[in-house]
């Protein structure tokens, strides 16, 4: 749905064989950075509990597609950053010469891209700075101030996407079906929703009632993408590797005690501790070739987030060579995709089984998103709890993990939950 904007798309040979001039200088506190953005529709996003990174512009952008599209890009990557001029005052991971990312969760069809803004605002503690970027020159530096406010959008209506809910419903059953006959243990299914306005939406409305209602999210926005996700795919950090797994889930009802009884129900669930198990797995076999340590969680802990509450496991590890050009946090990412929590286990035969079955193109909804600076350091999430926005016209996602013993009536409840960050924050103020 989403279209590529002119300005990633327009080409410039002189530009591209220009080494990126990089400067970044240590500024005054300015506030939140979401309140920065400018009107302008190449901008990105990054932010969790008011930290992060914040960037409008375009100094350099590589699209990619197809099975090799993590690795162009990363080449595309180290090329840029091994000619870069940088002088940078902060010398933090996401200051310098930084690149945001958005990956196609398929290897066919999908769209995917580095995009590396002309100006990046970052936070990281009581440390704030501000990073500029140019093609063999270095842009002026910008004056930071809060934009002015963003309108709300106006006359939303929803309708189904590729599939009702009882169509859905049917294919869950079938993929329970599969699986009871033993031809996967797990398979994640996804359905779309569509929401149109009357007038075209600034994804910086939504973005900033997704920082609000969930700060313990990771708040982004990357060439049409948005969302809140509570999955961190992979974190590198000087040599350091921690990977967030979710899987398994309720819904809250907003009671403090039902909820709590919830909570211990899910924790005592065969079913999602059958699916979060296929997660942790998967993403520990995807990380161990890269580490020379590793610490897995024996139990999941219940993490609460305000529409539902998820089995939750941090896996951390340290990789064996900080230096190495092949073990960066994209390379990390690619390894680990799809996990079992967006694809399922096996995760070709899951992967194949949505092709088939899905019915939809699921775009760049659950691939990796996320940012990596020069060294190789980054962060990179899910896109999950995610839409694509163009002009009036949203397309929201939400994804169920489906195992031997799910309920389809339950999934499509469970999915409507995963709906509510995305929808609620197309609203208008409360």
């Amino acid at each position: 749905m989403t279209e590529p904007s002119s300005r990633l798309d327009a080409s410039d040979p002189s530009r591209e064989s220009a080494p990126l001039v990089v400067r970044t200088v240590l500024v005054e506190d300015t506030g939140s950075l979401l309140a920065l953005l400018p009107e302008d529709r190449d901008v990105t996003a990054w932010v969790r509990r008011g930290e992060g990174l914040v960037g409008w512009g375009v100094a350099a952008v590589r699209r990619t597609s197809g099975p090799g599209r993590f690795e162009e890009a990363r080449t595309w990557w180290l090329e840029h950053a091994g000619t870069a001029v940088v002088r940078d005052e902060a010398c933090l991971p996401g200051s310098g010469l930084v690149c945001f990312g958005s990956f196609a969760f398929a290897d066919e069809p999908g769209d995917s891209l580095l995009v590396v803004p002309e100006v990046v605002v970052g936070r990281r503690g009581d440390t704030m700075w501000v990073t500029t970027i140019g093609a063999g020159t270095i842009p002026a530096g910008p004056g930071l101030a809060a934009a002015e406010a963003v309108d709300a959008p106006v006359g939303v209506t929803f309708a189904d996407g590729a599939l009702s809910g009882t169509e859905w419903e049917t294919v869950v059953a079938d993929a329970v079906r599969r699986i009871n006959e033993g031809a996967l243990e797990k398979v994640v299914l996804a359905r779309d929703l569509y929401a149109t306005a009357e007038q075209d939406i600034d994804v910086r409305w939504p973005l900033n009632r997704l920082a609000e209602s969930y700060p313990m999210c990771w708040t982004f926005h990357v060439d049409g993408l948005f969302g809140a996700t509570p999955e961190m795919l992979v974190r590198r950090e000087r040599g350091l590797v921690t990977s967030r797994v979710l899987a398994g889930t309720i819904r809250r009802t907003g009671d403090d005690a039902r909820d709590m009884a919830l909570a211990a129900t899910l924790a005592r669930s065969s079913k999602d501790l059958e699916e979060h198990e296929y997660a942790v797995r998967s993403v520990a076999d995807a990380l161990a070739p890269h580490c020379s340590s590793m610490n897995v969680p024996e139990a999941p802990f219940v993490l609460h987030l305000p529409n539902v509450m998820h089995l939750a496991t941090d896996v951390a590890g340290v990789i064996h060579d900080a230096d190495d050009p092949s073990a960066t946090s994209l390379d990390l990412a690619a390894s680990l995709h799809p996990s079992a929590a967006v694809g399922g286990t096996p995760t070709d035969v899951a992967t194949a089984l949505i092709l088939e079955i899905e019915g939809m193109d699921r775009g760049r909804y659950a691939g990796p998103v996320g940012w990596m600076d020069a060294s190789g350091d980054g962060e990179w999430g899910l896109a999950l709890r995610s839409a694509e926005i163009e002009g009036r016209r949203v397309r929201l996602f939400a994804g169920c993990g489906i195992v031997a013993d799910s309920d389809p009536e339950s999934e499509l409840a469970e999915g409507q939950a995963k709906f509510v960050p995305v929808r609620d924050s197309l609203g208008g103020t409360d």
